[in-house]
């Protein structure tokens, strides 16, 4: 048996051919990113159409509760590369003295692990004994600027993660400042800080951001007091922020250089990530197949999905575009009331009693749905519902929401009972052609998709001639690909009416498909490092605690970049000073609250504003000139 030869001159014609029909004229690649909880939640983003994922390991990630073991993210990695999909770990908080050995060990597990890429915030890494593995800067670098991108990239670095503040004109800015690809929120819970550069947590807790501990200060009920010490606004979330939703910006955002879009969320369960992938899955190969050959996706790969993907059907605390297209107006990107998830609303109460809620509804509701409203005094309460008739709804648990109380559903037990299910499929079209040879039969089989072909043969004596036509016995038993990730696409029958066996044809096939595994693995390539540049600049040599430097190969990498100053970050240097600044937003409260200083018609708060919660008061600090907000913590 003979498994590879060249192909002839009409046959890549005719797989070139495919390959114009499937857009690979070297556009450039789009990858949807996704996060990844755990193994399972991976491969499910997987299934549902995400050209890579987002994975932690069992310590040094972000999100210390969304660790996983090597042997995890190693199933991980094989599952993903069967479709060329990537896999990328998240090593990205900082690292102290004492750790960074482990750290080291760590890394190279992950590499023979199979893991492309580690997203990385400490540059002490960089100067660790490490394998050439990708290395992407982390939101956590804070890469406001085309300076910072520039210096990154030429440190090293493969994959830039940009802060979600920024506009589209300004991620192309950095666009045009850099050659590595660009990485982009899309979807998802928003930081009001900007990412790597908030103490609030560390200052109000102990517990540090930047090592994966943040306890969500930004998600609090705070009063909003004035100069004079009147209380403006009393329990509110004044710095929790709405969900980040650019799914109508996906254009306008590859436009300005994006070409991976990621999706938040690596505490988020499967039937979310689901929902969510699937949903920006569509989107995105719209705008592939409409793009006239300029964006390919990133993976091989056909999904098989289900289901309507809806985003505002899981978890949400109500959407925003933030900075997108500019600076929004008031009351456009923060979730005052409540930083829980509200869901859609679905109806008004119109009477309660001991037994019952009376409701006029906007939508059909189902046993099991979660429902929730304002009460009285303010408070987001809600129930899970027992049954419905004709507009009456029973509890579980009796409550007496108000009179006029619009009622939100934010659990939907039948599109989350939808989602539990095997919601989608994917597959790796081939094409065959089945040809005859002197003496037997070949099968070529191709992979367009990934650009990998192989052939298989059978010897065989004369065949006999078939009284009927055989071709579309023979699609239908080279077909049968079962429990594989292949599915048959086009296929070319050039042996004419003789007979071969059903056997004969599956024997064909399988060989076939061995072959071309092992073609495809044998192409595949993970890519290396780039190479740090010695005069690679930060572009200023005074670094302070905001550079996040915990260790002394970080201090190392600085210095031999130029830095002369180097301050520790405010987890080594203990306490901050006695009033720092734990924040610094771009969202600013007062435009929130239509109190702009450049609108003539906001409301006027005596300055300075405080931000009161139990024992902690926050002076809050206006750069209007960059249309900045600092959080100042006072004791």
């Amino acid at each position: 048996m003979r498994l590879f030869r060249a192909l002839s001159v009409s046959e890549l014609c005719f797989f070139s051919n495919l390959a114009k029909k499937y857009g690979m004229s070297r556009p450039r690649k789009i990858e949807l990113l996704a996060p990844a909880r755990n193994a399972g939640v991976a491969i499910d983003a997987l299934n549902h159409g995400a050209d890579a994922v987002y994975i932690g390991p069992e310590s040094f990630g972000a999100r210390a509760a969304a660790g996983n073991s090597v042997d995890d993210i190693a199933r991980v990695a094989d599952y993903a590369h069967r479709f060329d999909a990537r896999v990328y770990a998240t090593v990205n908080t900082i690292v102290y003295d004492s750790e960074l050995m482990a750290v080291e060990r760590l890394i190279h597990r992950l590499y023979r692990a199979g893991v492309d890429a580690l997203i990385v915030q400490d540059m002490g890494l960089l100067r660790l004994d490490i394998p050439p593995i990708e290395l992407h800067a982390s939101t956590q670098c804070d890469i406001r600027t085309p300076e910072k991108a520039i210096f990154l990239q030429n440190a090293g670095f493969s994959q830039l993660v940009l802060p979600r503040e920024l506009t589209l004109e300004e991620v192309a800015r950095v666009r045009d400042a850099v050659s590595v690809p660009l990485e982009v929120f899309v979807h998802g819970a928003l930081c009001v800080c900007y990412s790597g550069d908030c103490q609030a947590s560390l200052f109000t807790t102990g517990r540090s951001a930047n090592r994966g501990e943040c306890s969500q200060v930004c998600r609090l009920p705070f009063d909003l007091a004035d100069g004079t010490g009147v209380v403006r606004i009393r329990g509110k979330h004044l710095l929790s922020l709405r969900d980040l939703n650019l799914s109508a910006q996906l254009s306008e955002l590859l436009q300005a250089g994006a070409s991976s879009l990621k999706i938040e969320g690596r505490l988020k369960d499967s039937l979310y990530v689901k929902n969510v992938v699937a949903y920006y899955r569509g989107l995105l190969d719209n705008i592939i197949d409409n793009s006239n050959g300029k964006y390919a996706r990133s993976s091989a790969g056909k999904c098989h999905t289900v289901f309507t993907p809806d985003p505002y059907r899981s978890f949400n605390r109500g959407f925003t575009t933030y900075f997108a297209k500019g600076s929004s107006g008031a009351g456009a990107m923060a979730c005052i009331d409540t930083p829980k998830c509200t869901g859609q609303p679905v109806g008004k109460v119109l009477r309660a009693d001991r037994r019952f809620i009376a409701a006029r509804l906007d939508a059909e509701l189902h046993n099991g749905d979660g429902l929730c409203f304002f009460d009285g005094d303010g408070r987001f309460t809600g129930f899970r519902l027992n049954r419905v008739e004709a507009g009456r709804l029973f509890p579980a648990t009796m409550v007496e929401p108000p009179v006029g109380a619009v009622l939100y559903r934010n659990s939907d037990k039948a599109f989350d009972d939808e989602l539990a299910r095997d919601t989608s499929t994917r597959t790796i079209p081939l094409d065959f052609i089945l040809r005859p040879l002197a003496w037997g039969v070949a099968l070529d089989v191709a992979d367009v998709q990934r650009g990998v072909s192989a052939t298989a043969t059978i010897e065989t004596d004369n065949l006999p001639v078939s009284r009927s036509p055989q071709t579309e016995t023979r699609r239908n038993i080279l077909g049968r690909m079962g429990g594989s990730c292949y599915e048959l696409n086009n296929f070319k029958d050039n042996l004419g009416n003789v007979f071969l066996a059903a056997s004969q044809l599956a024997s064909l096939r399988r060989k076939a498909v061995e072959a071309l595994e092992v073609a495809a693995q044998s192409s595949r390539r993970r890519p290396l490092r780039r190479a740090e540049q010695p005069d690679a600049a930060p572009g200023h040599k005074n670094m302070t605690r905001h550079a996040n430097i915990a260790n002394a190969a970080a201090r190392q990498f600085y210095a031999d970049h130029g830095a002369v100053n180097i301050e520790p970050a405010a987890e080594v240097k203990k306490p901050l000073e006695k009033a720092p600044v734990v924040m610094t937003t771009r969202y600013c409260l007062r435009r929130e609250l239509g109190a702009c200083l450049r609108t003539p018609q906001g409301r006027r708060y005596k300055a300075p504003l405080w931000l009161v919660h139990g024992s902690r008061r926050f002076m809050l600090d206006f750069d209007c000139k960059e249309c900045r907000m600092h959080v100042i913590a006072v004791k």
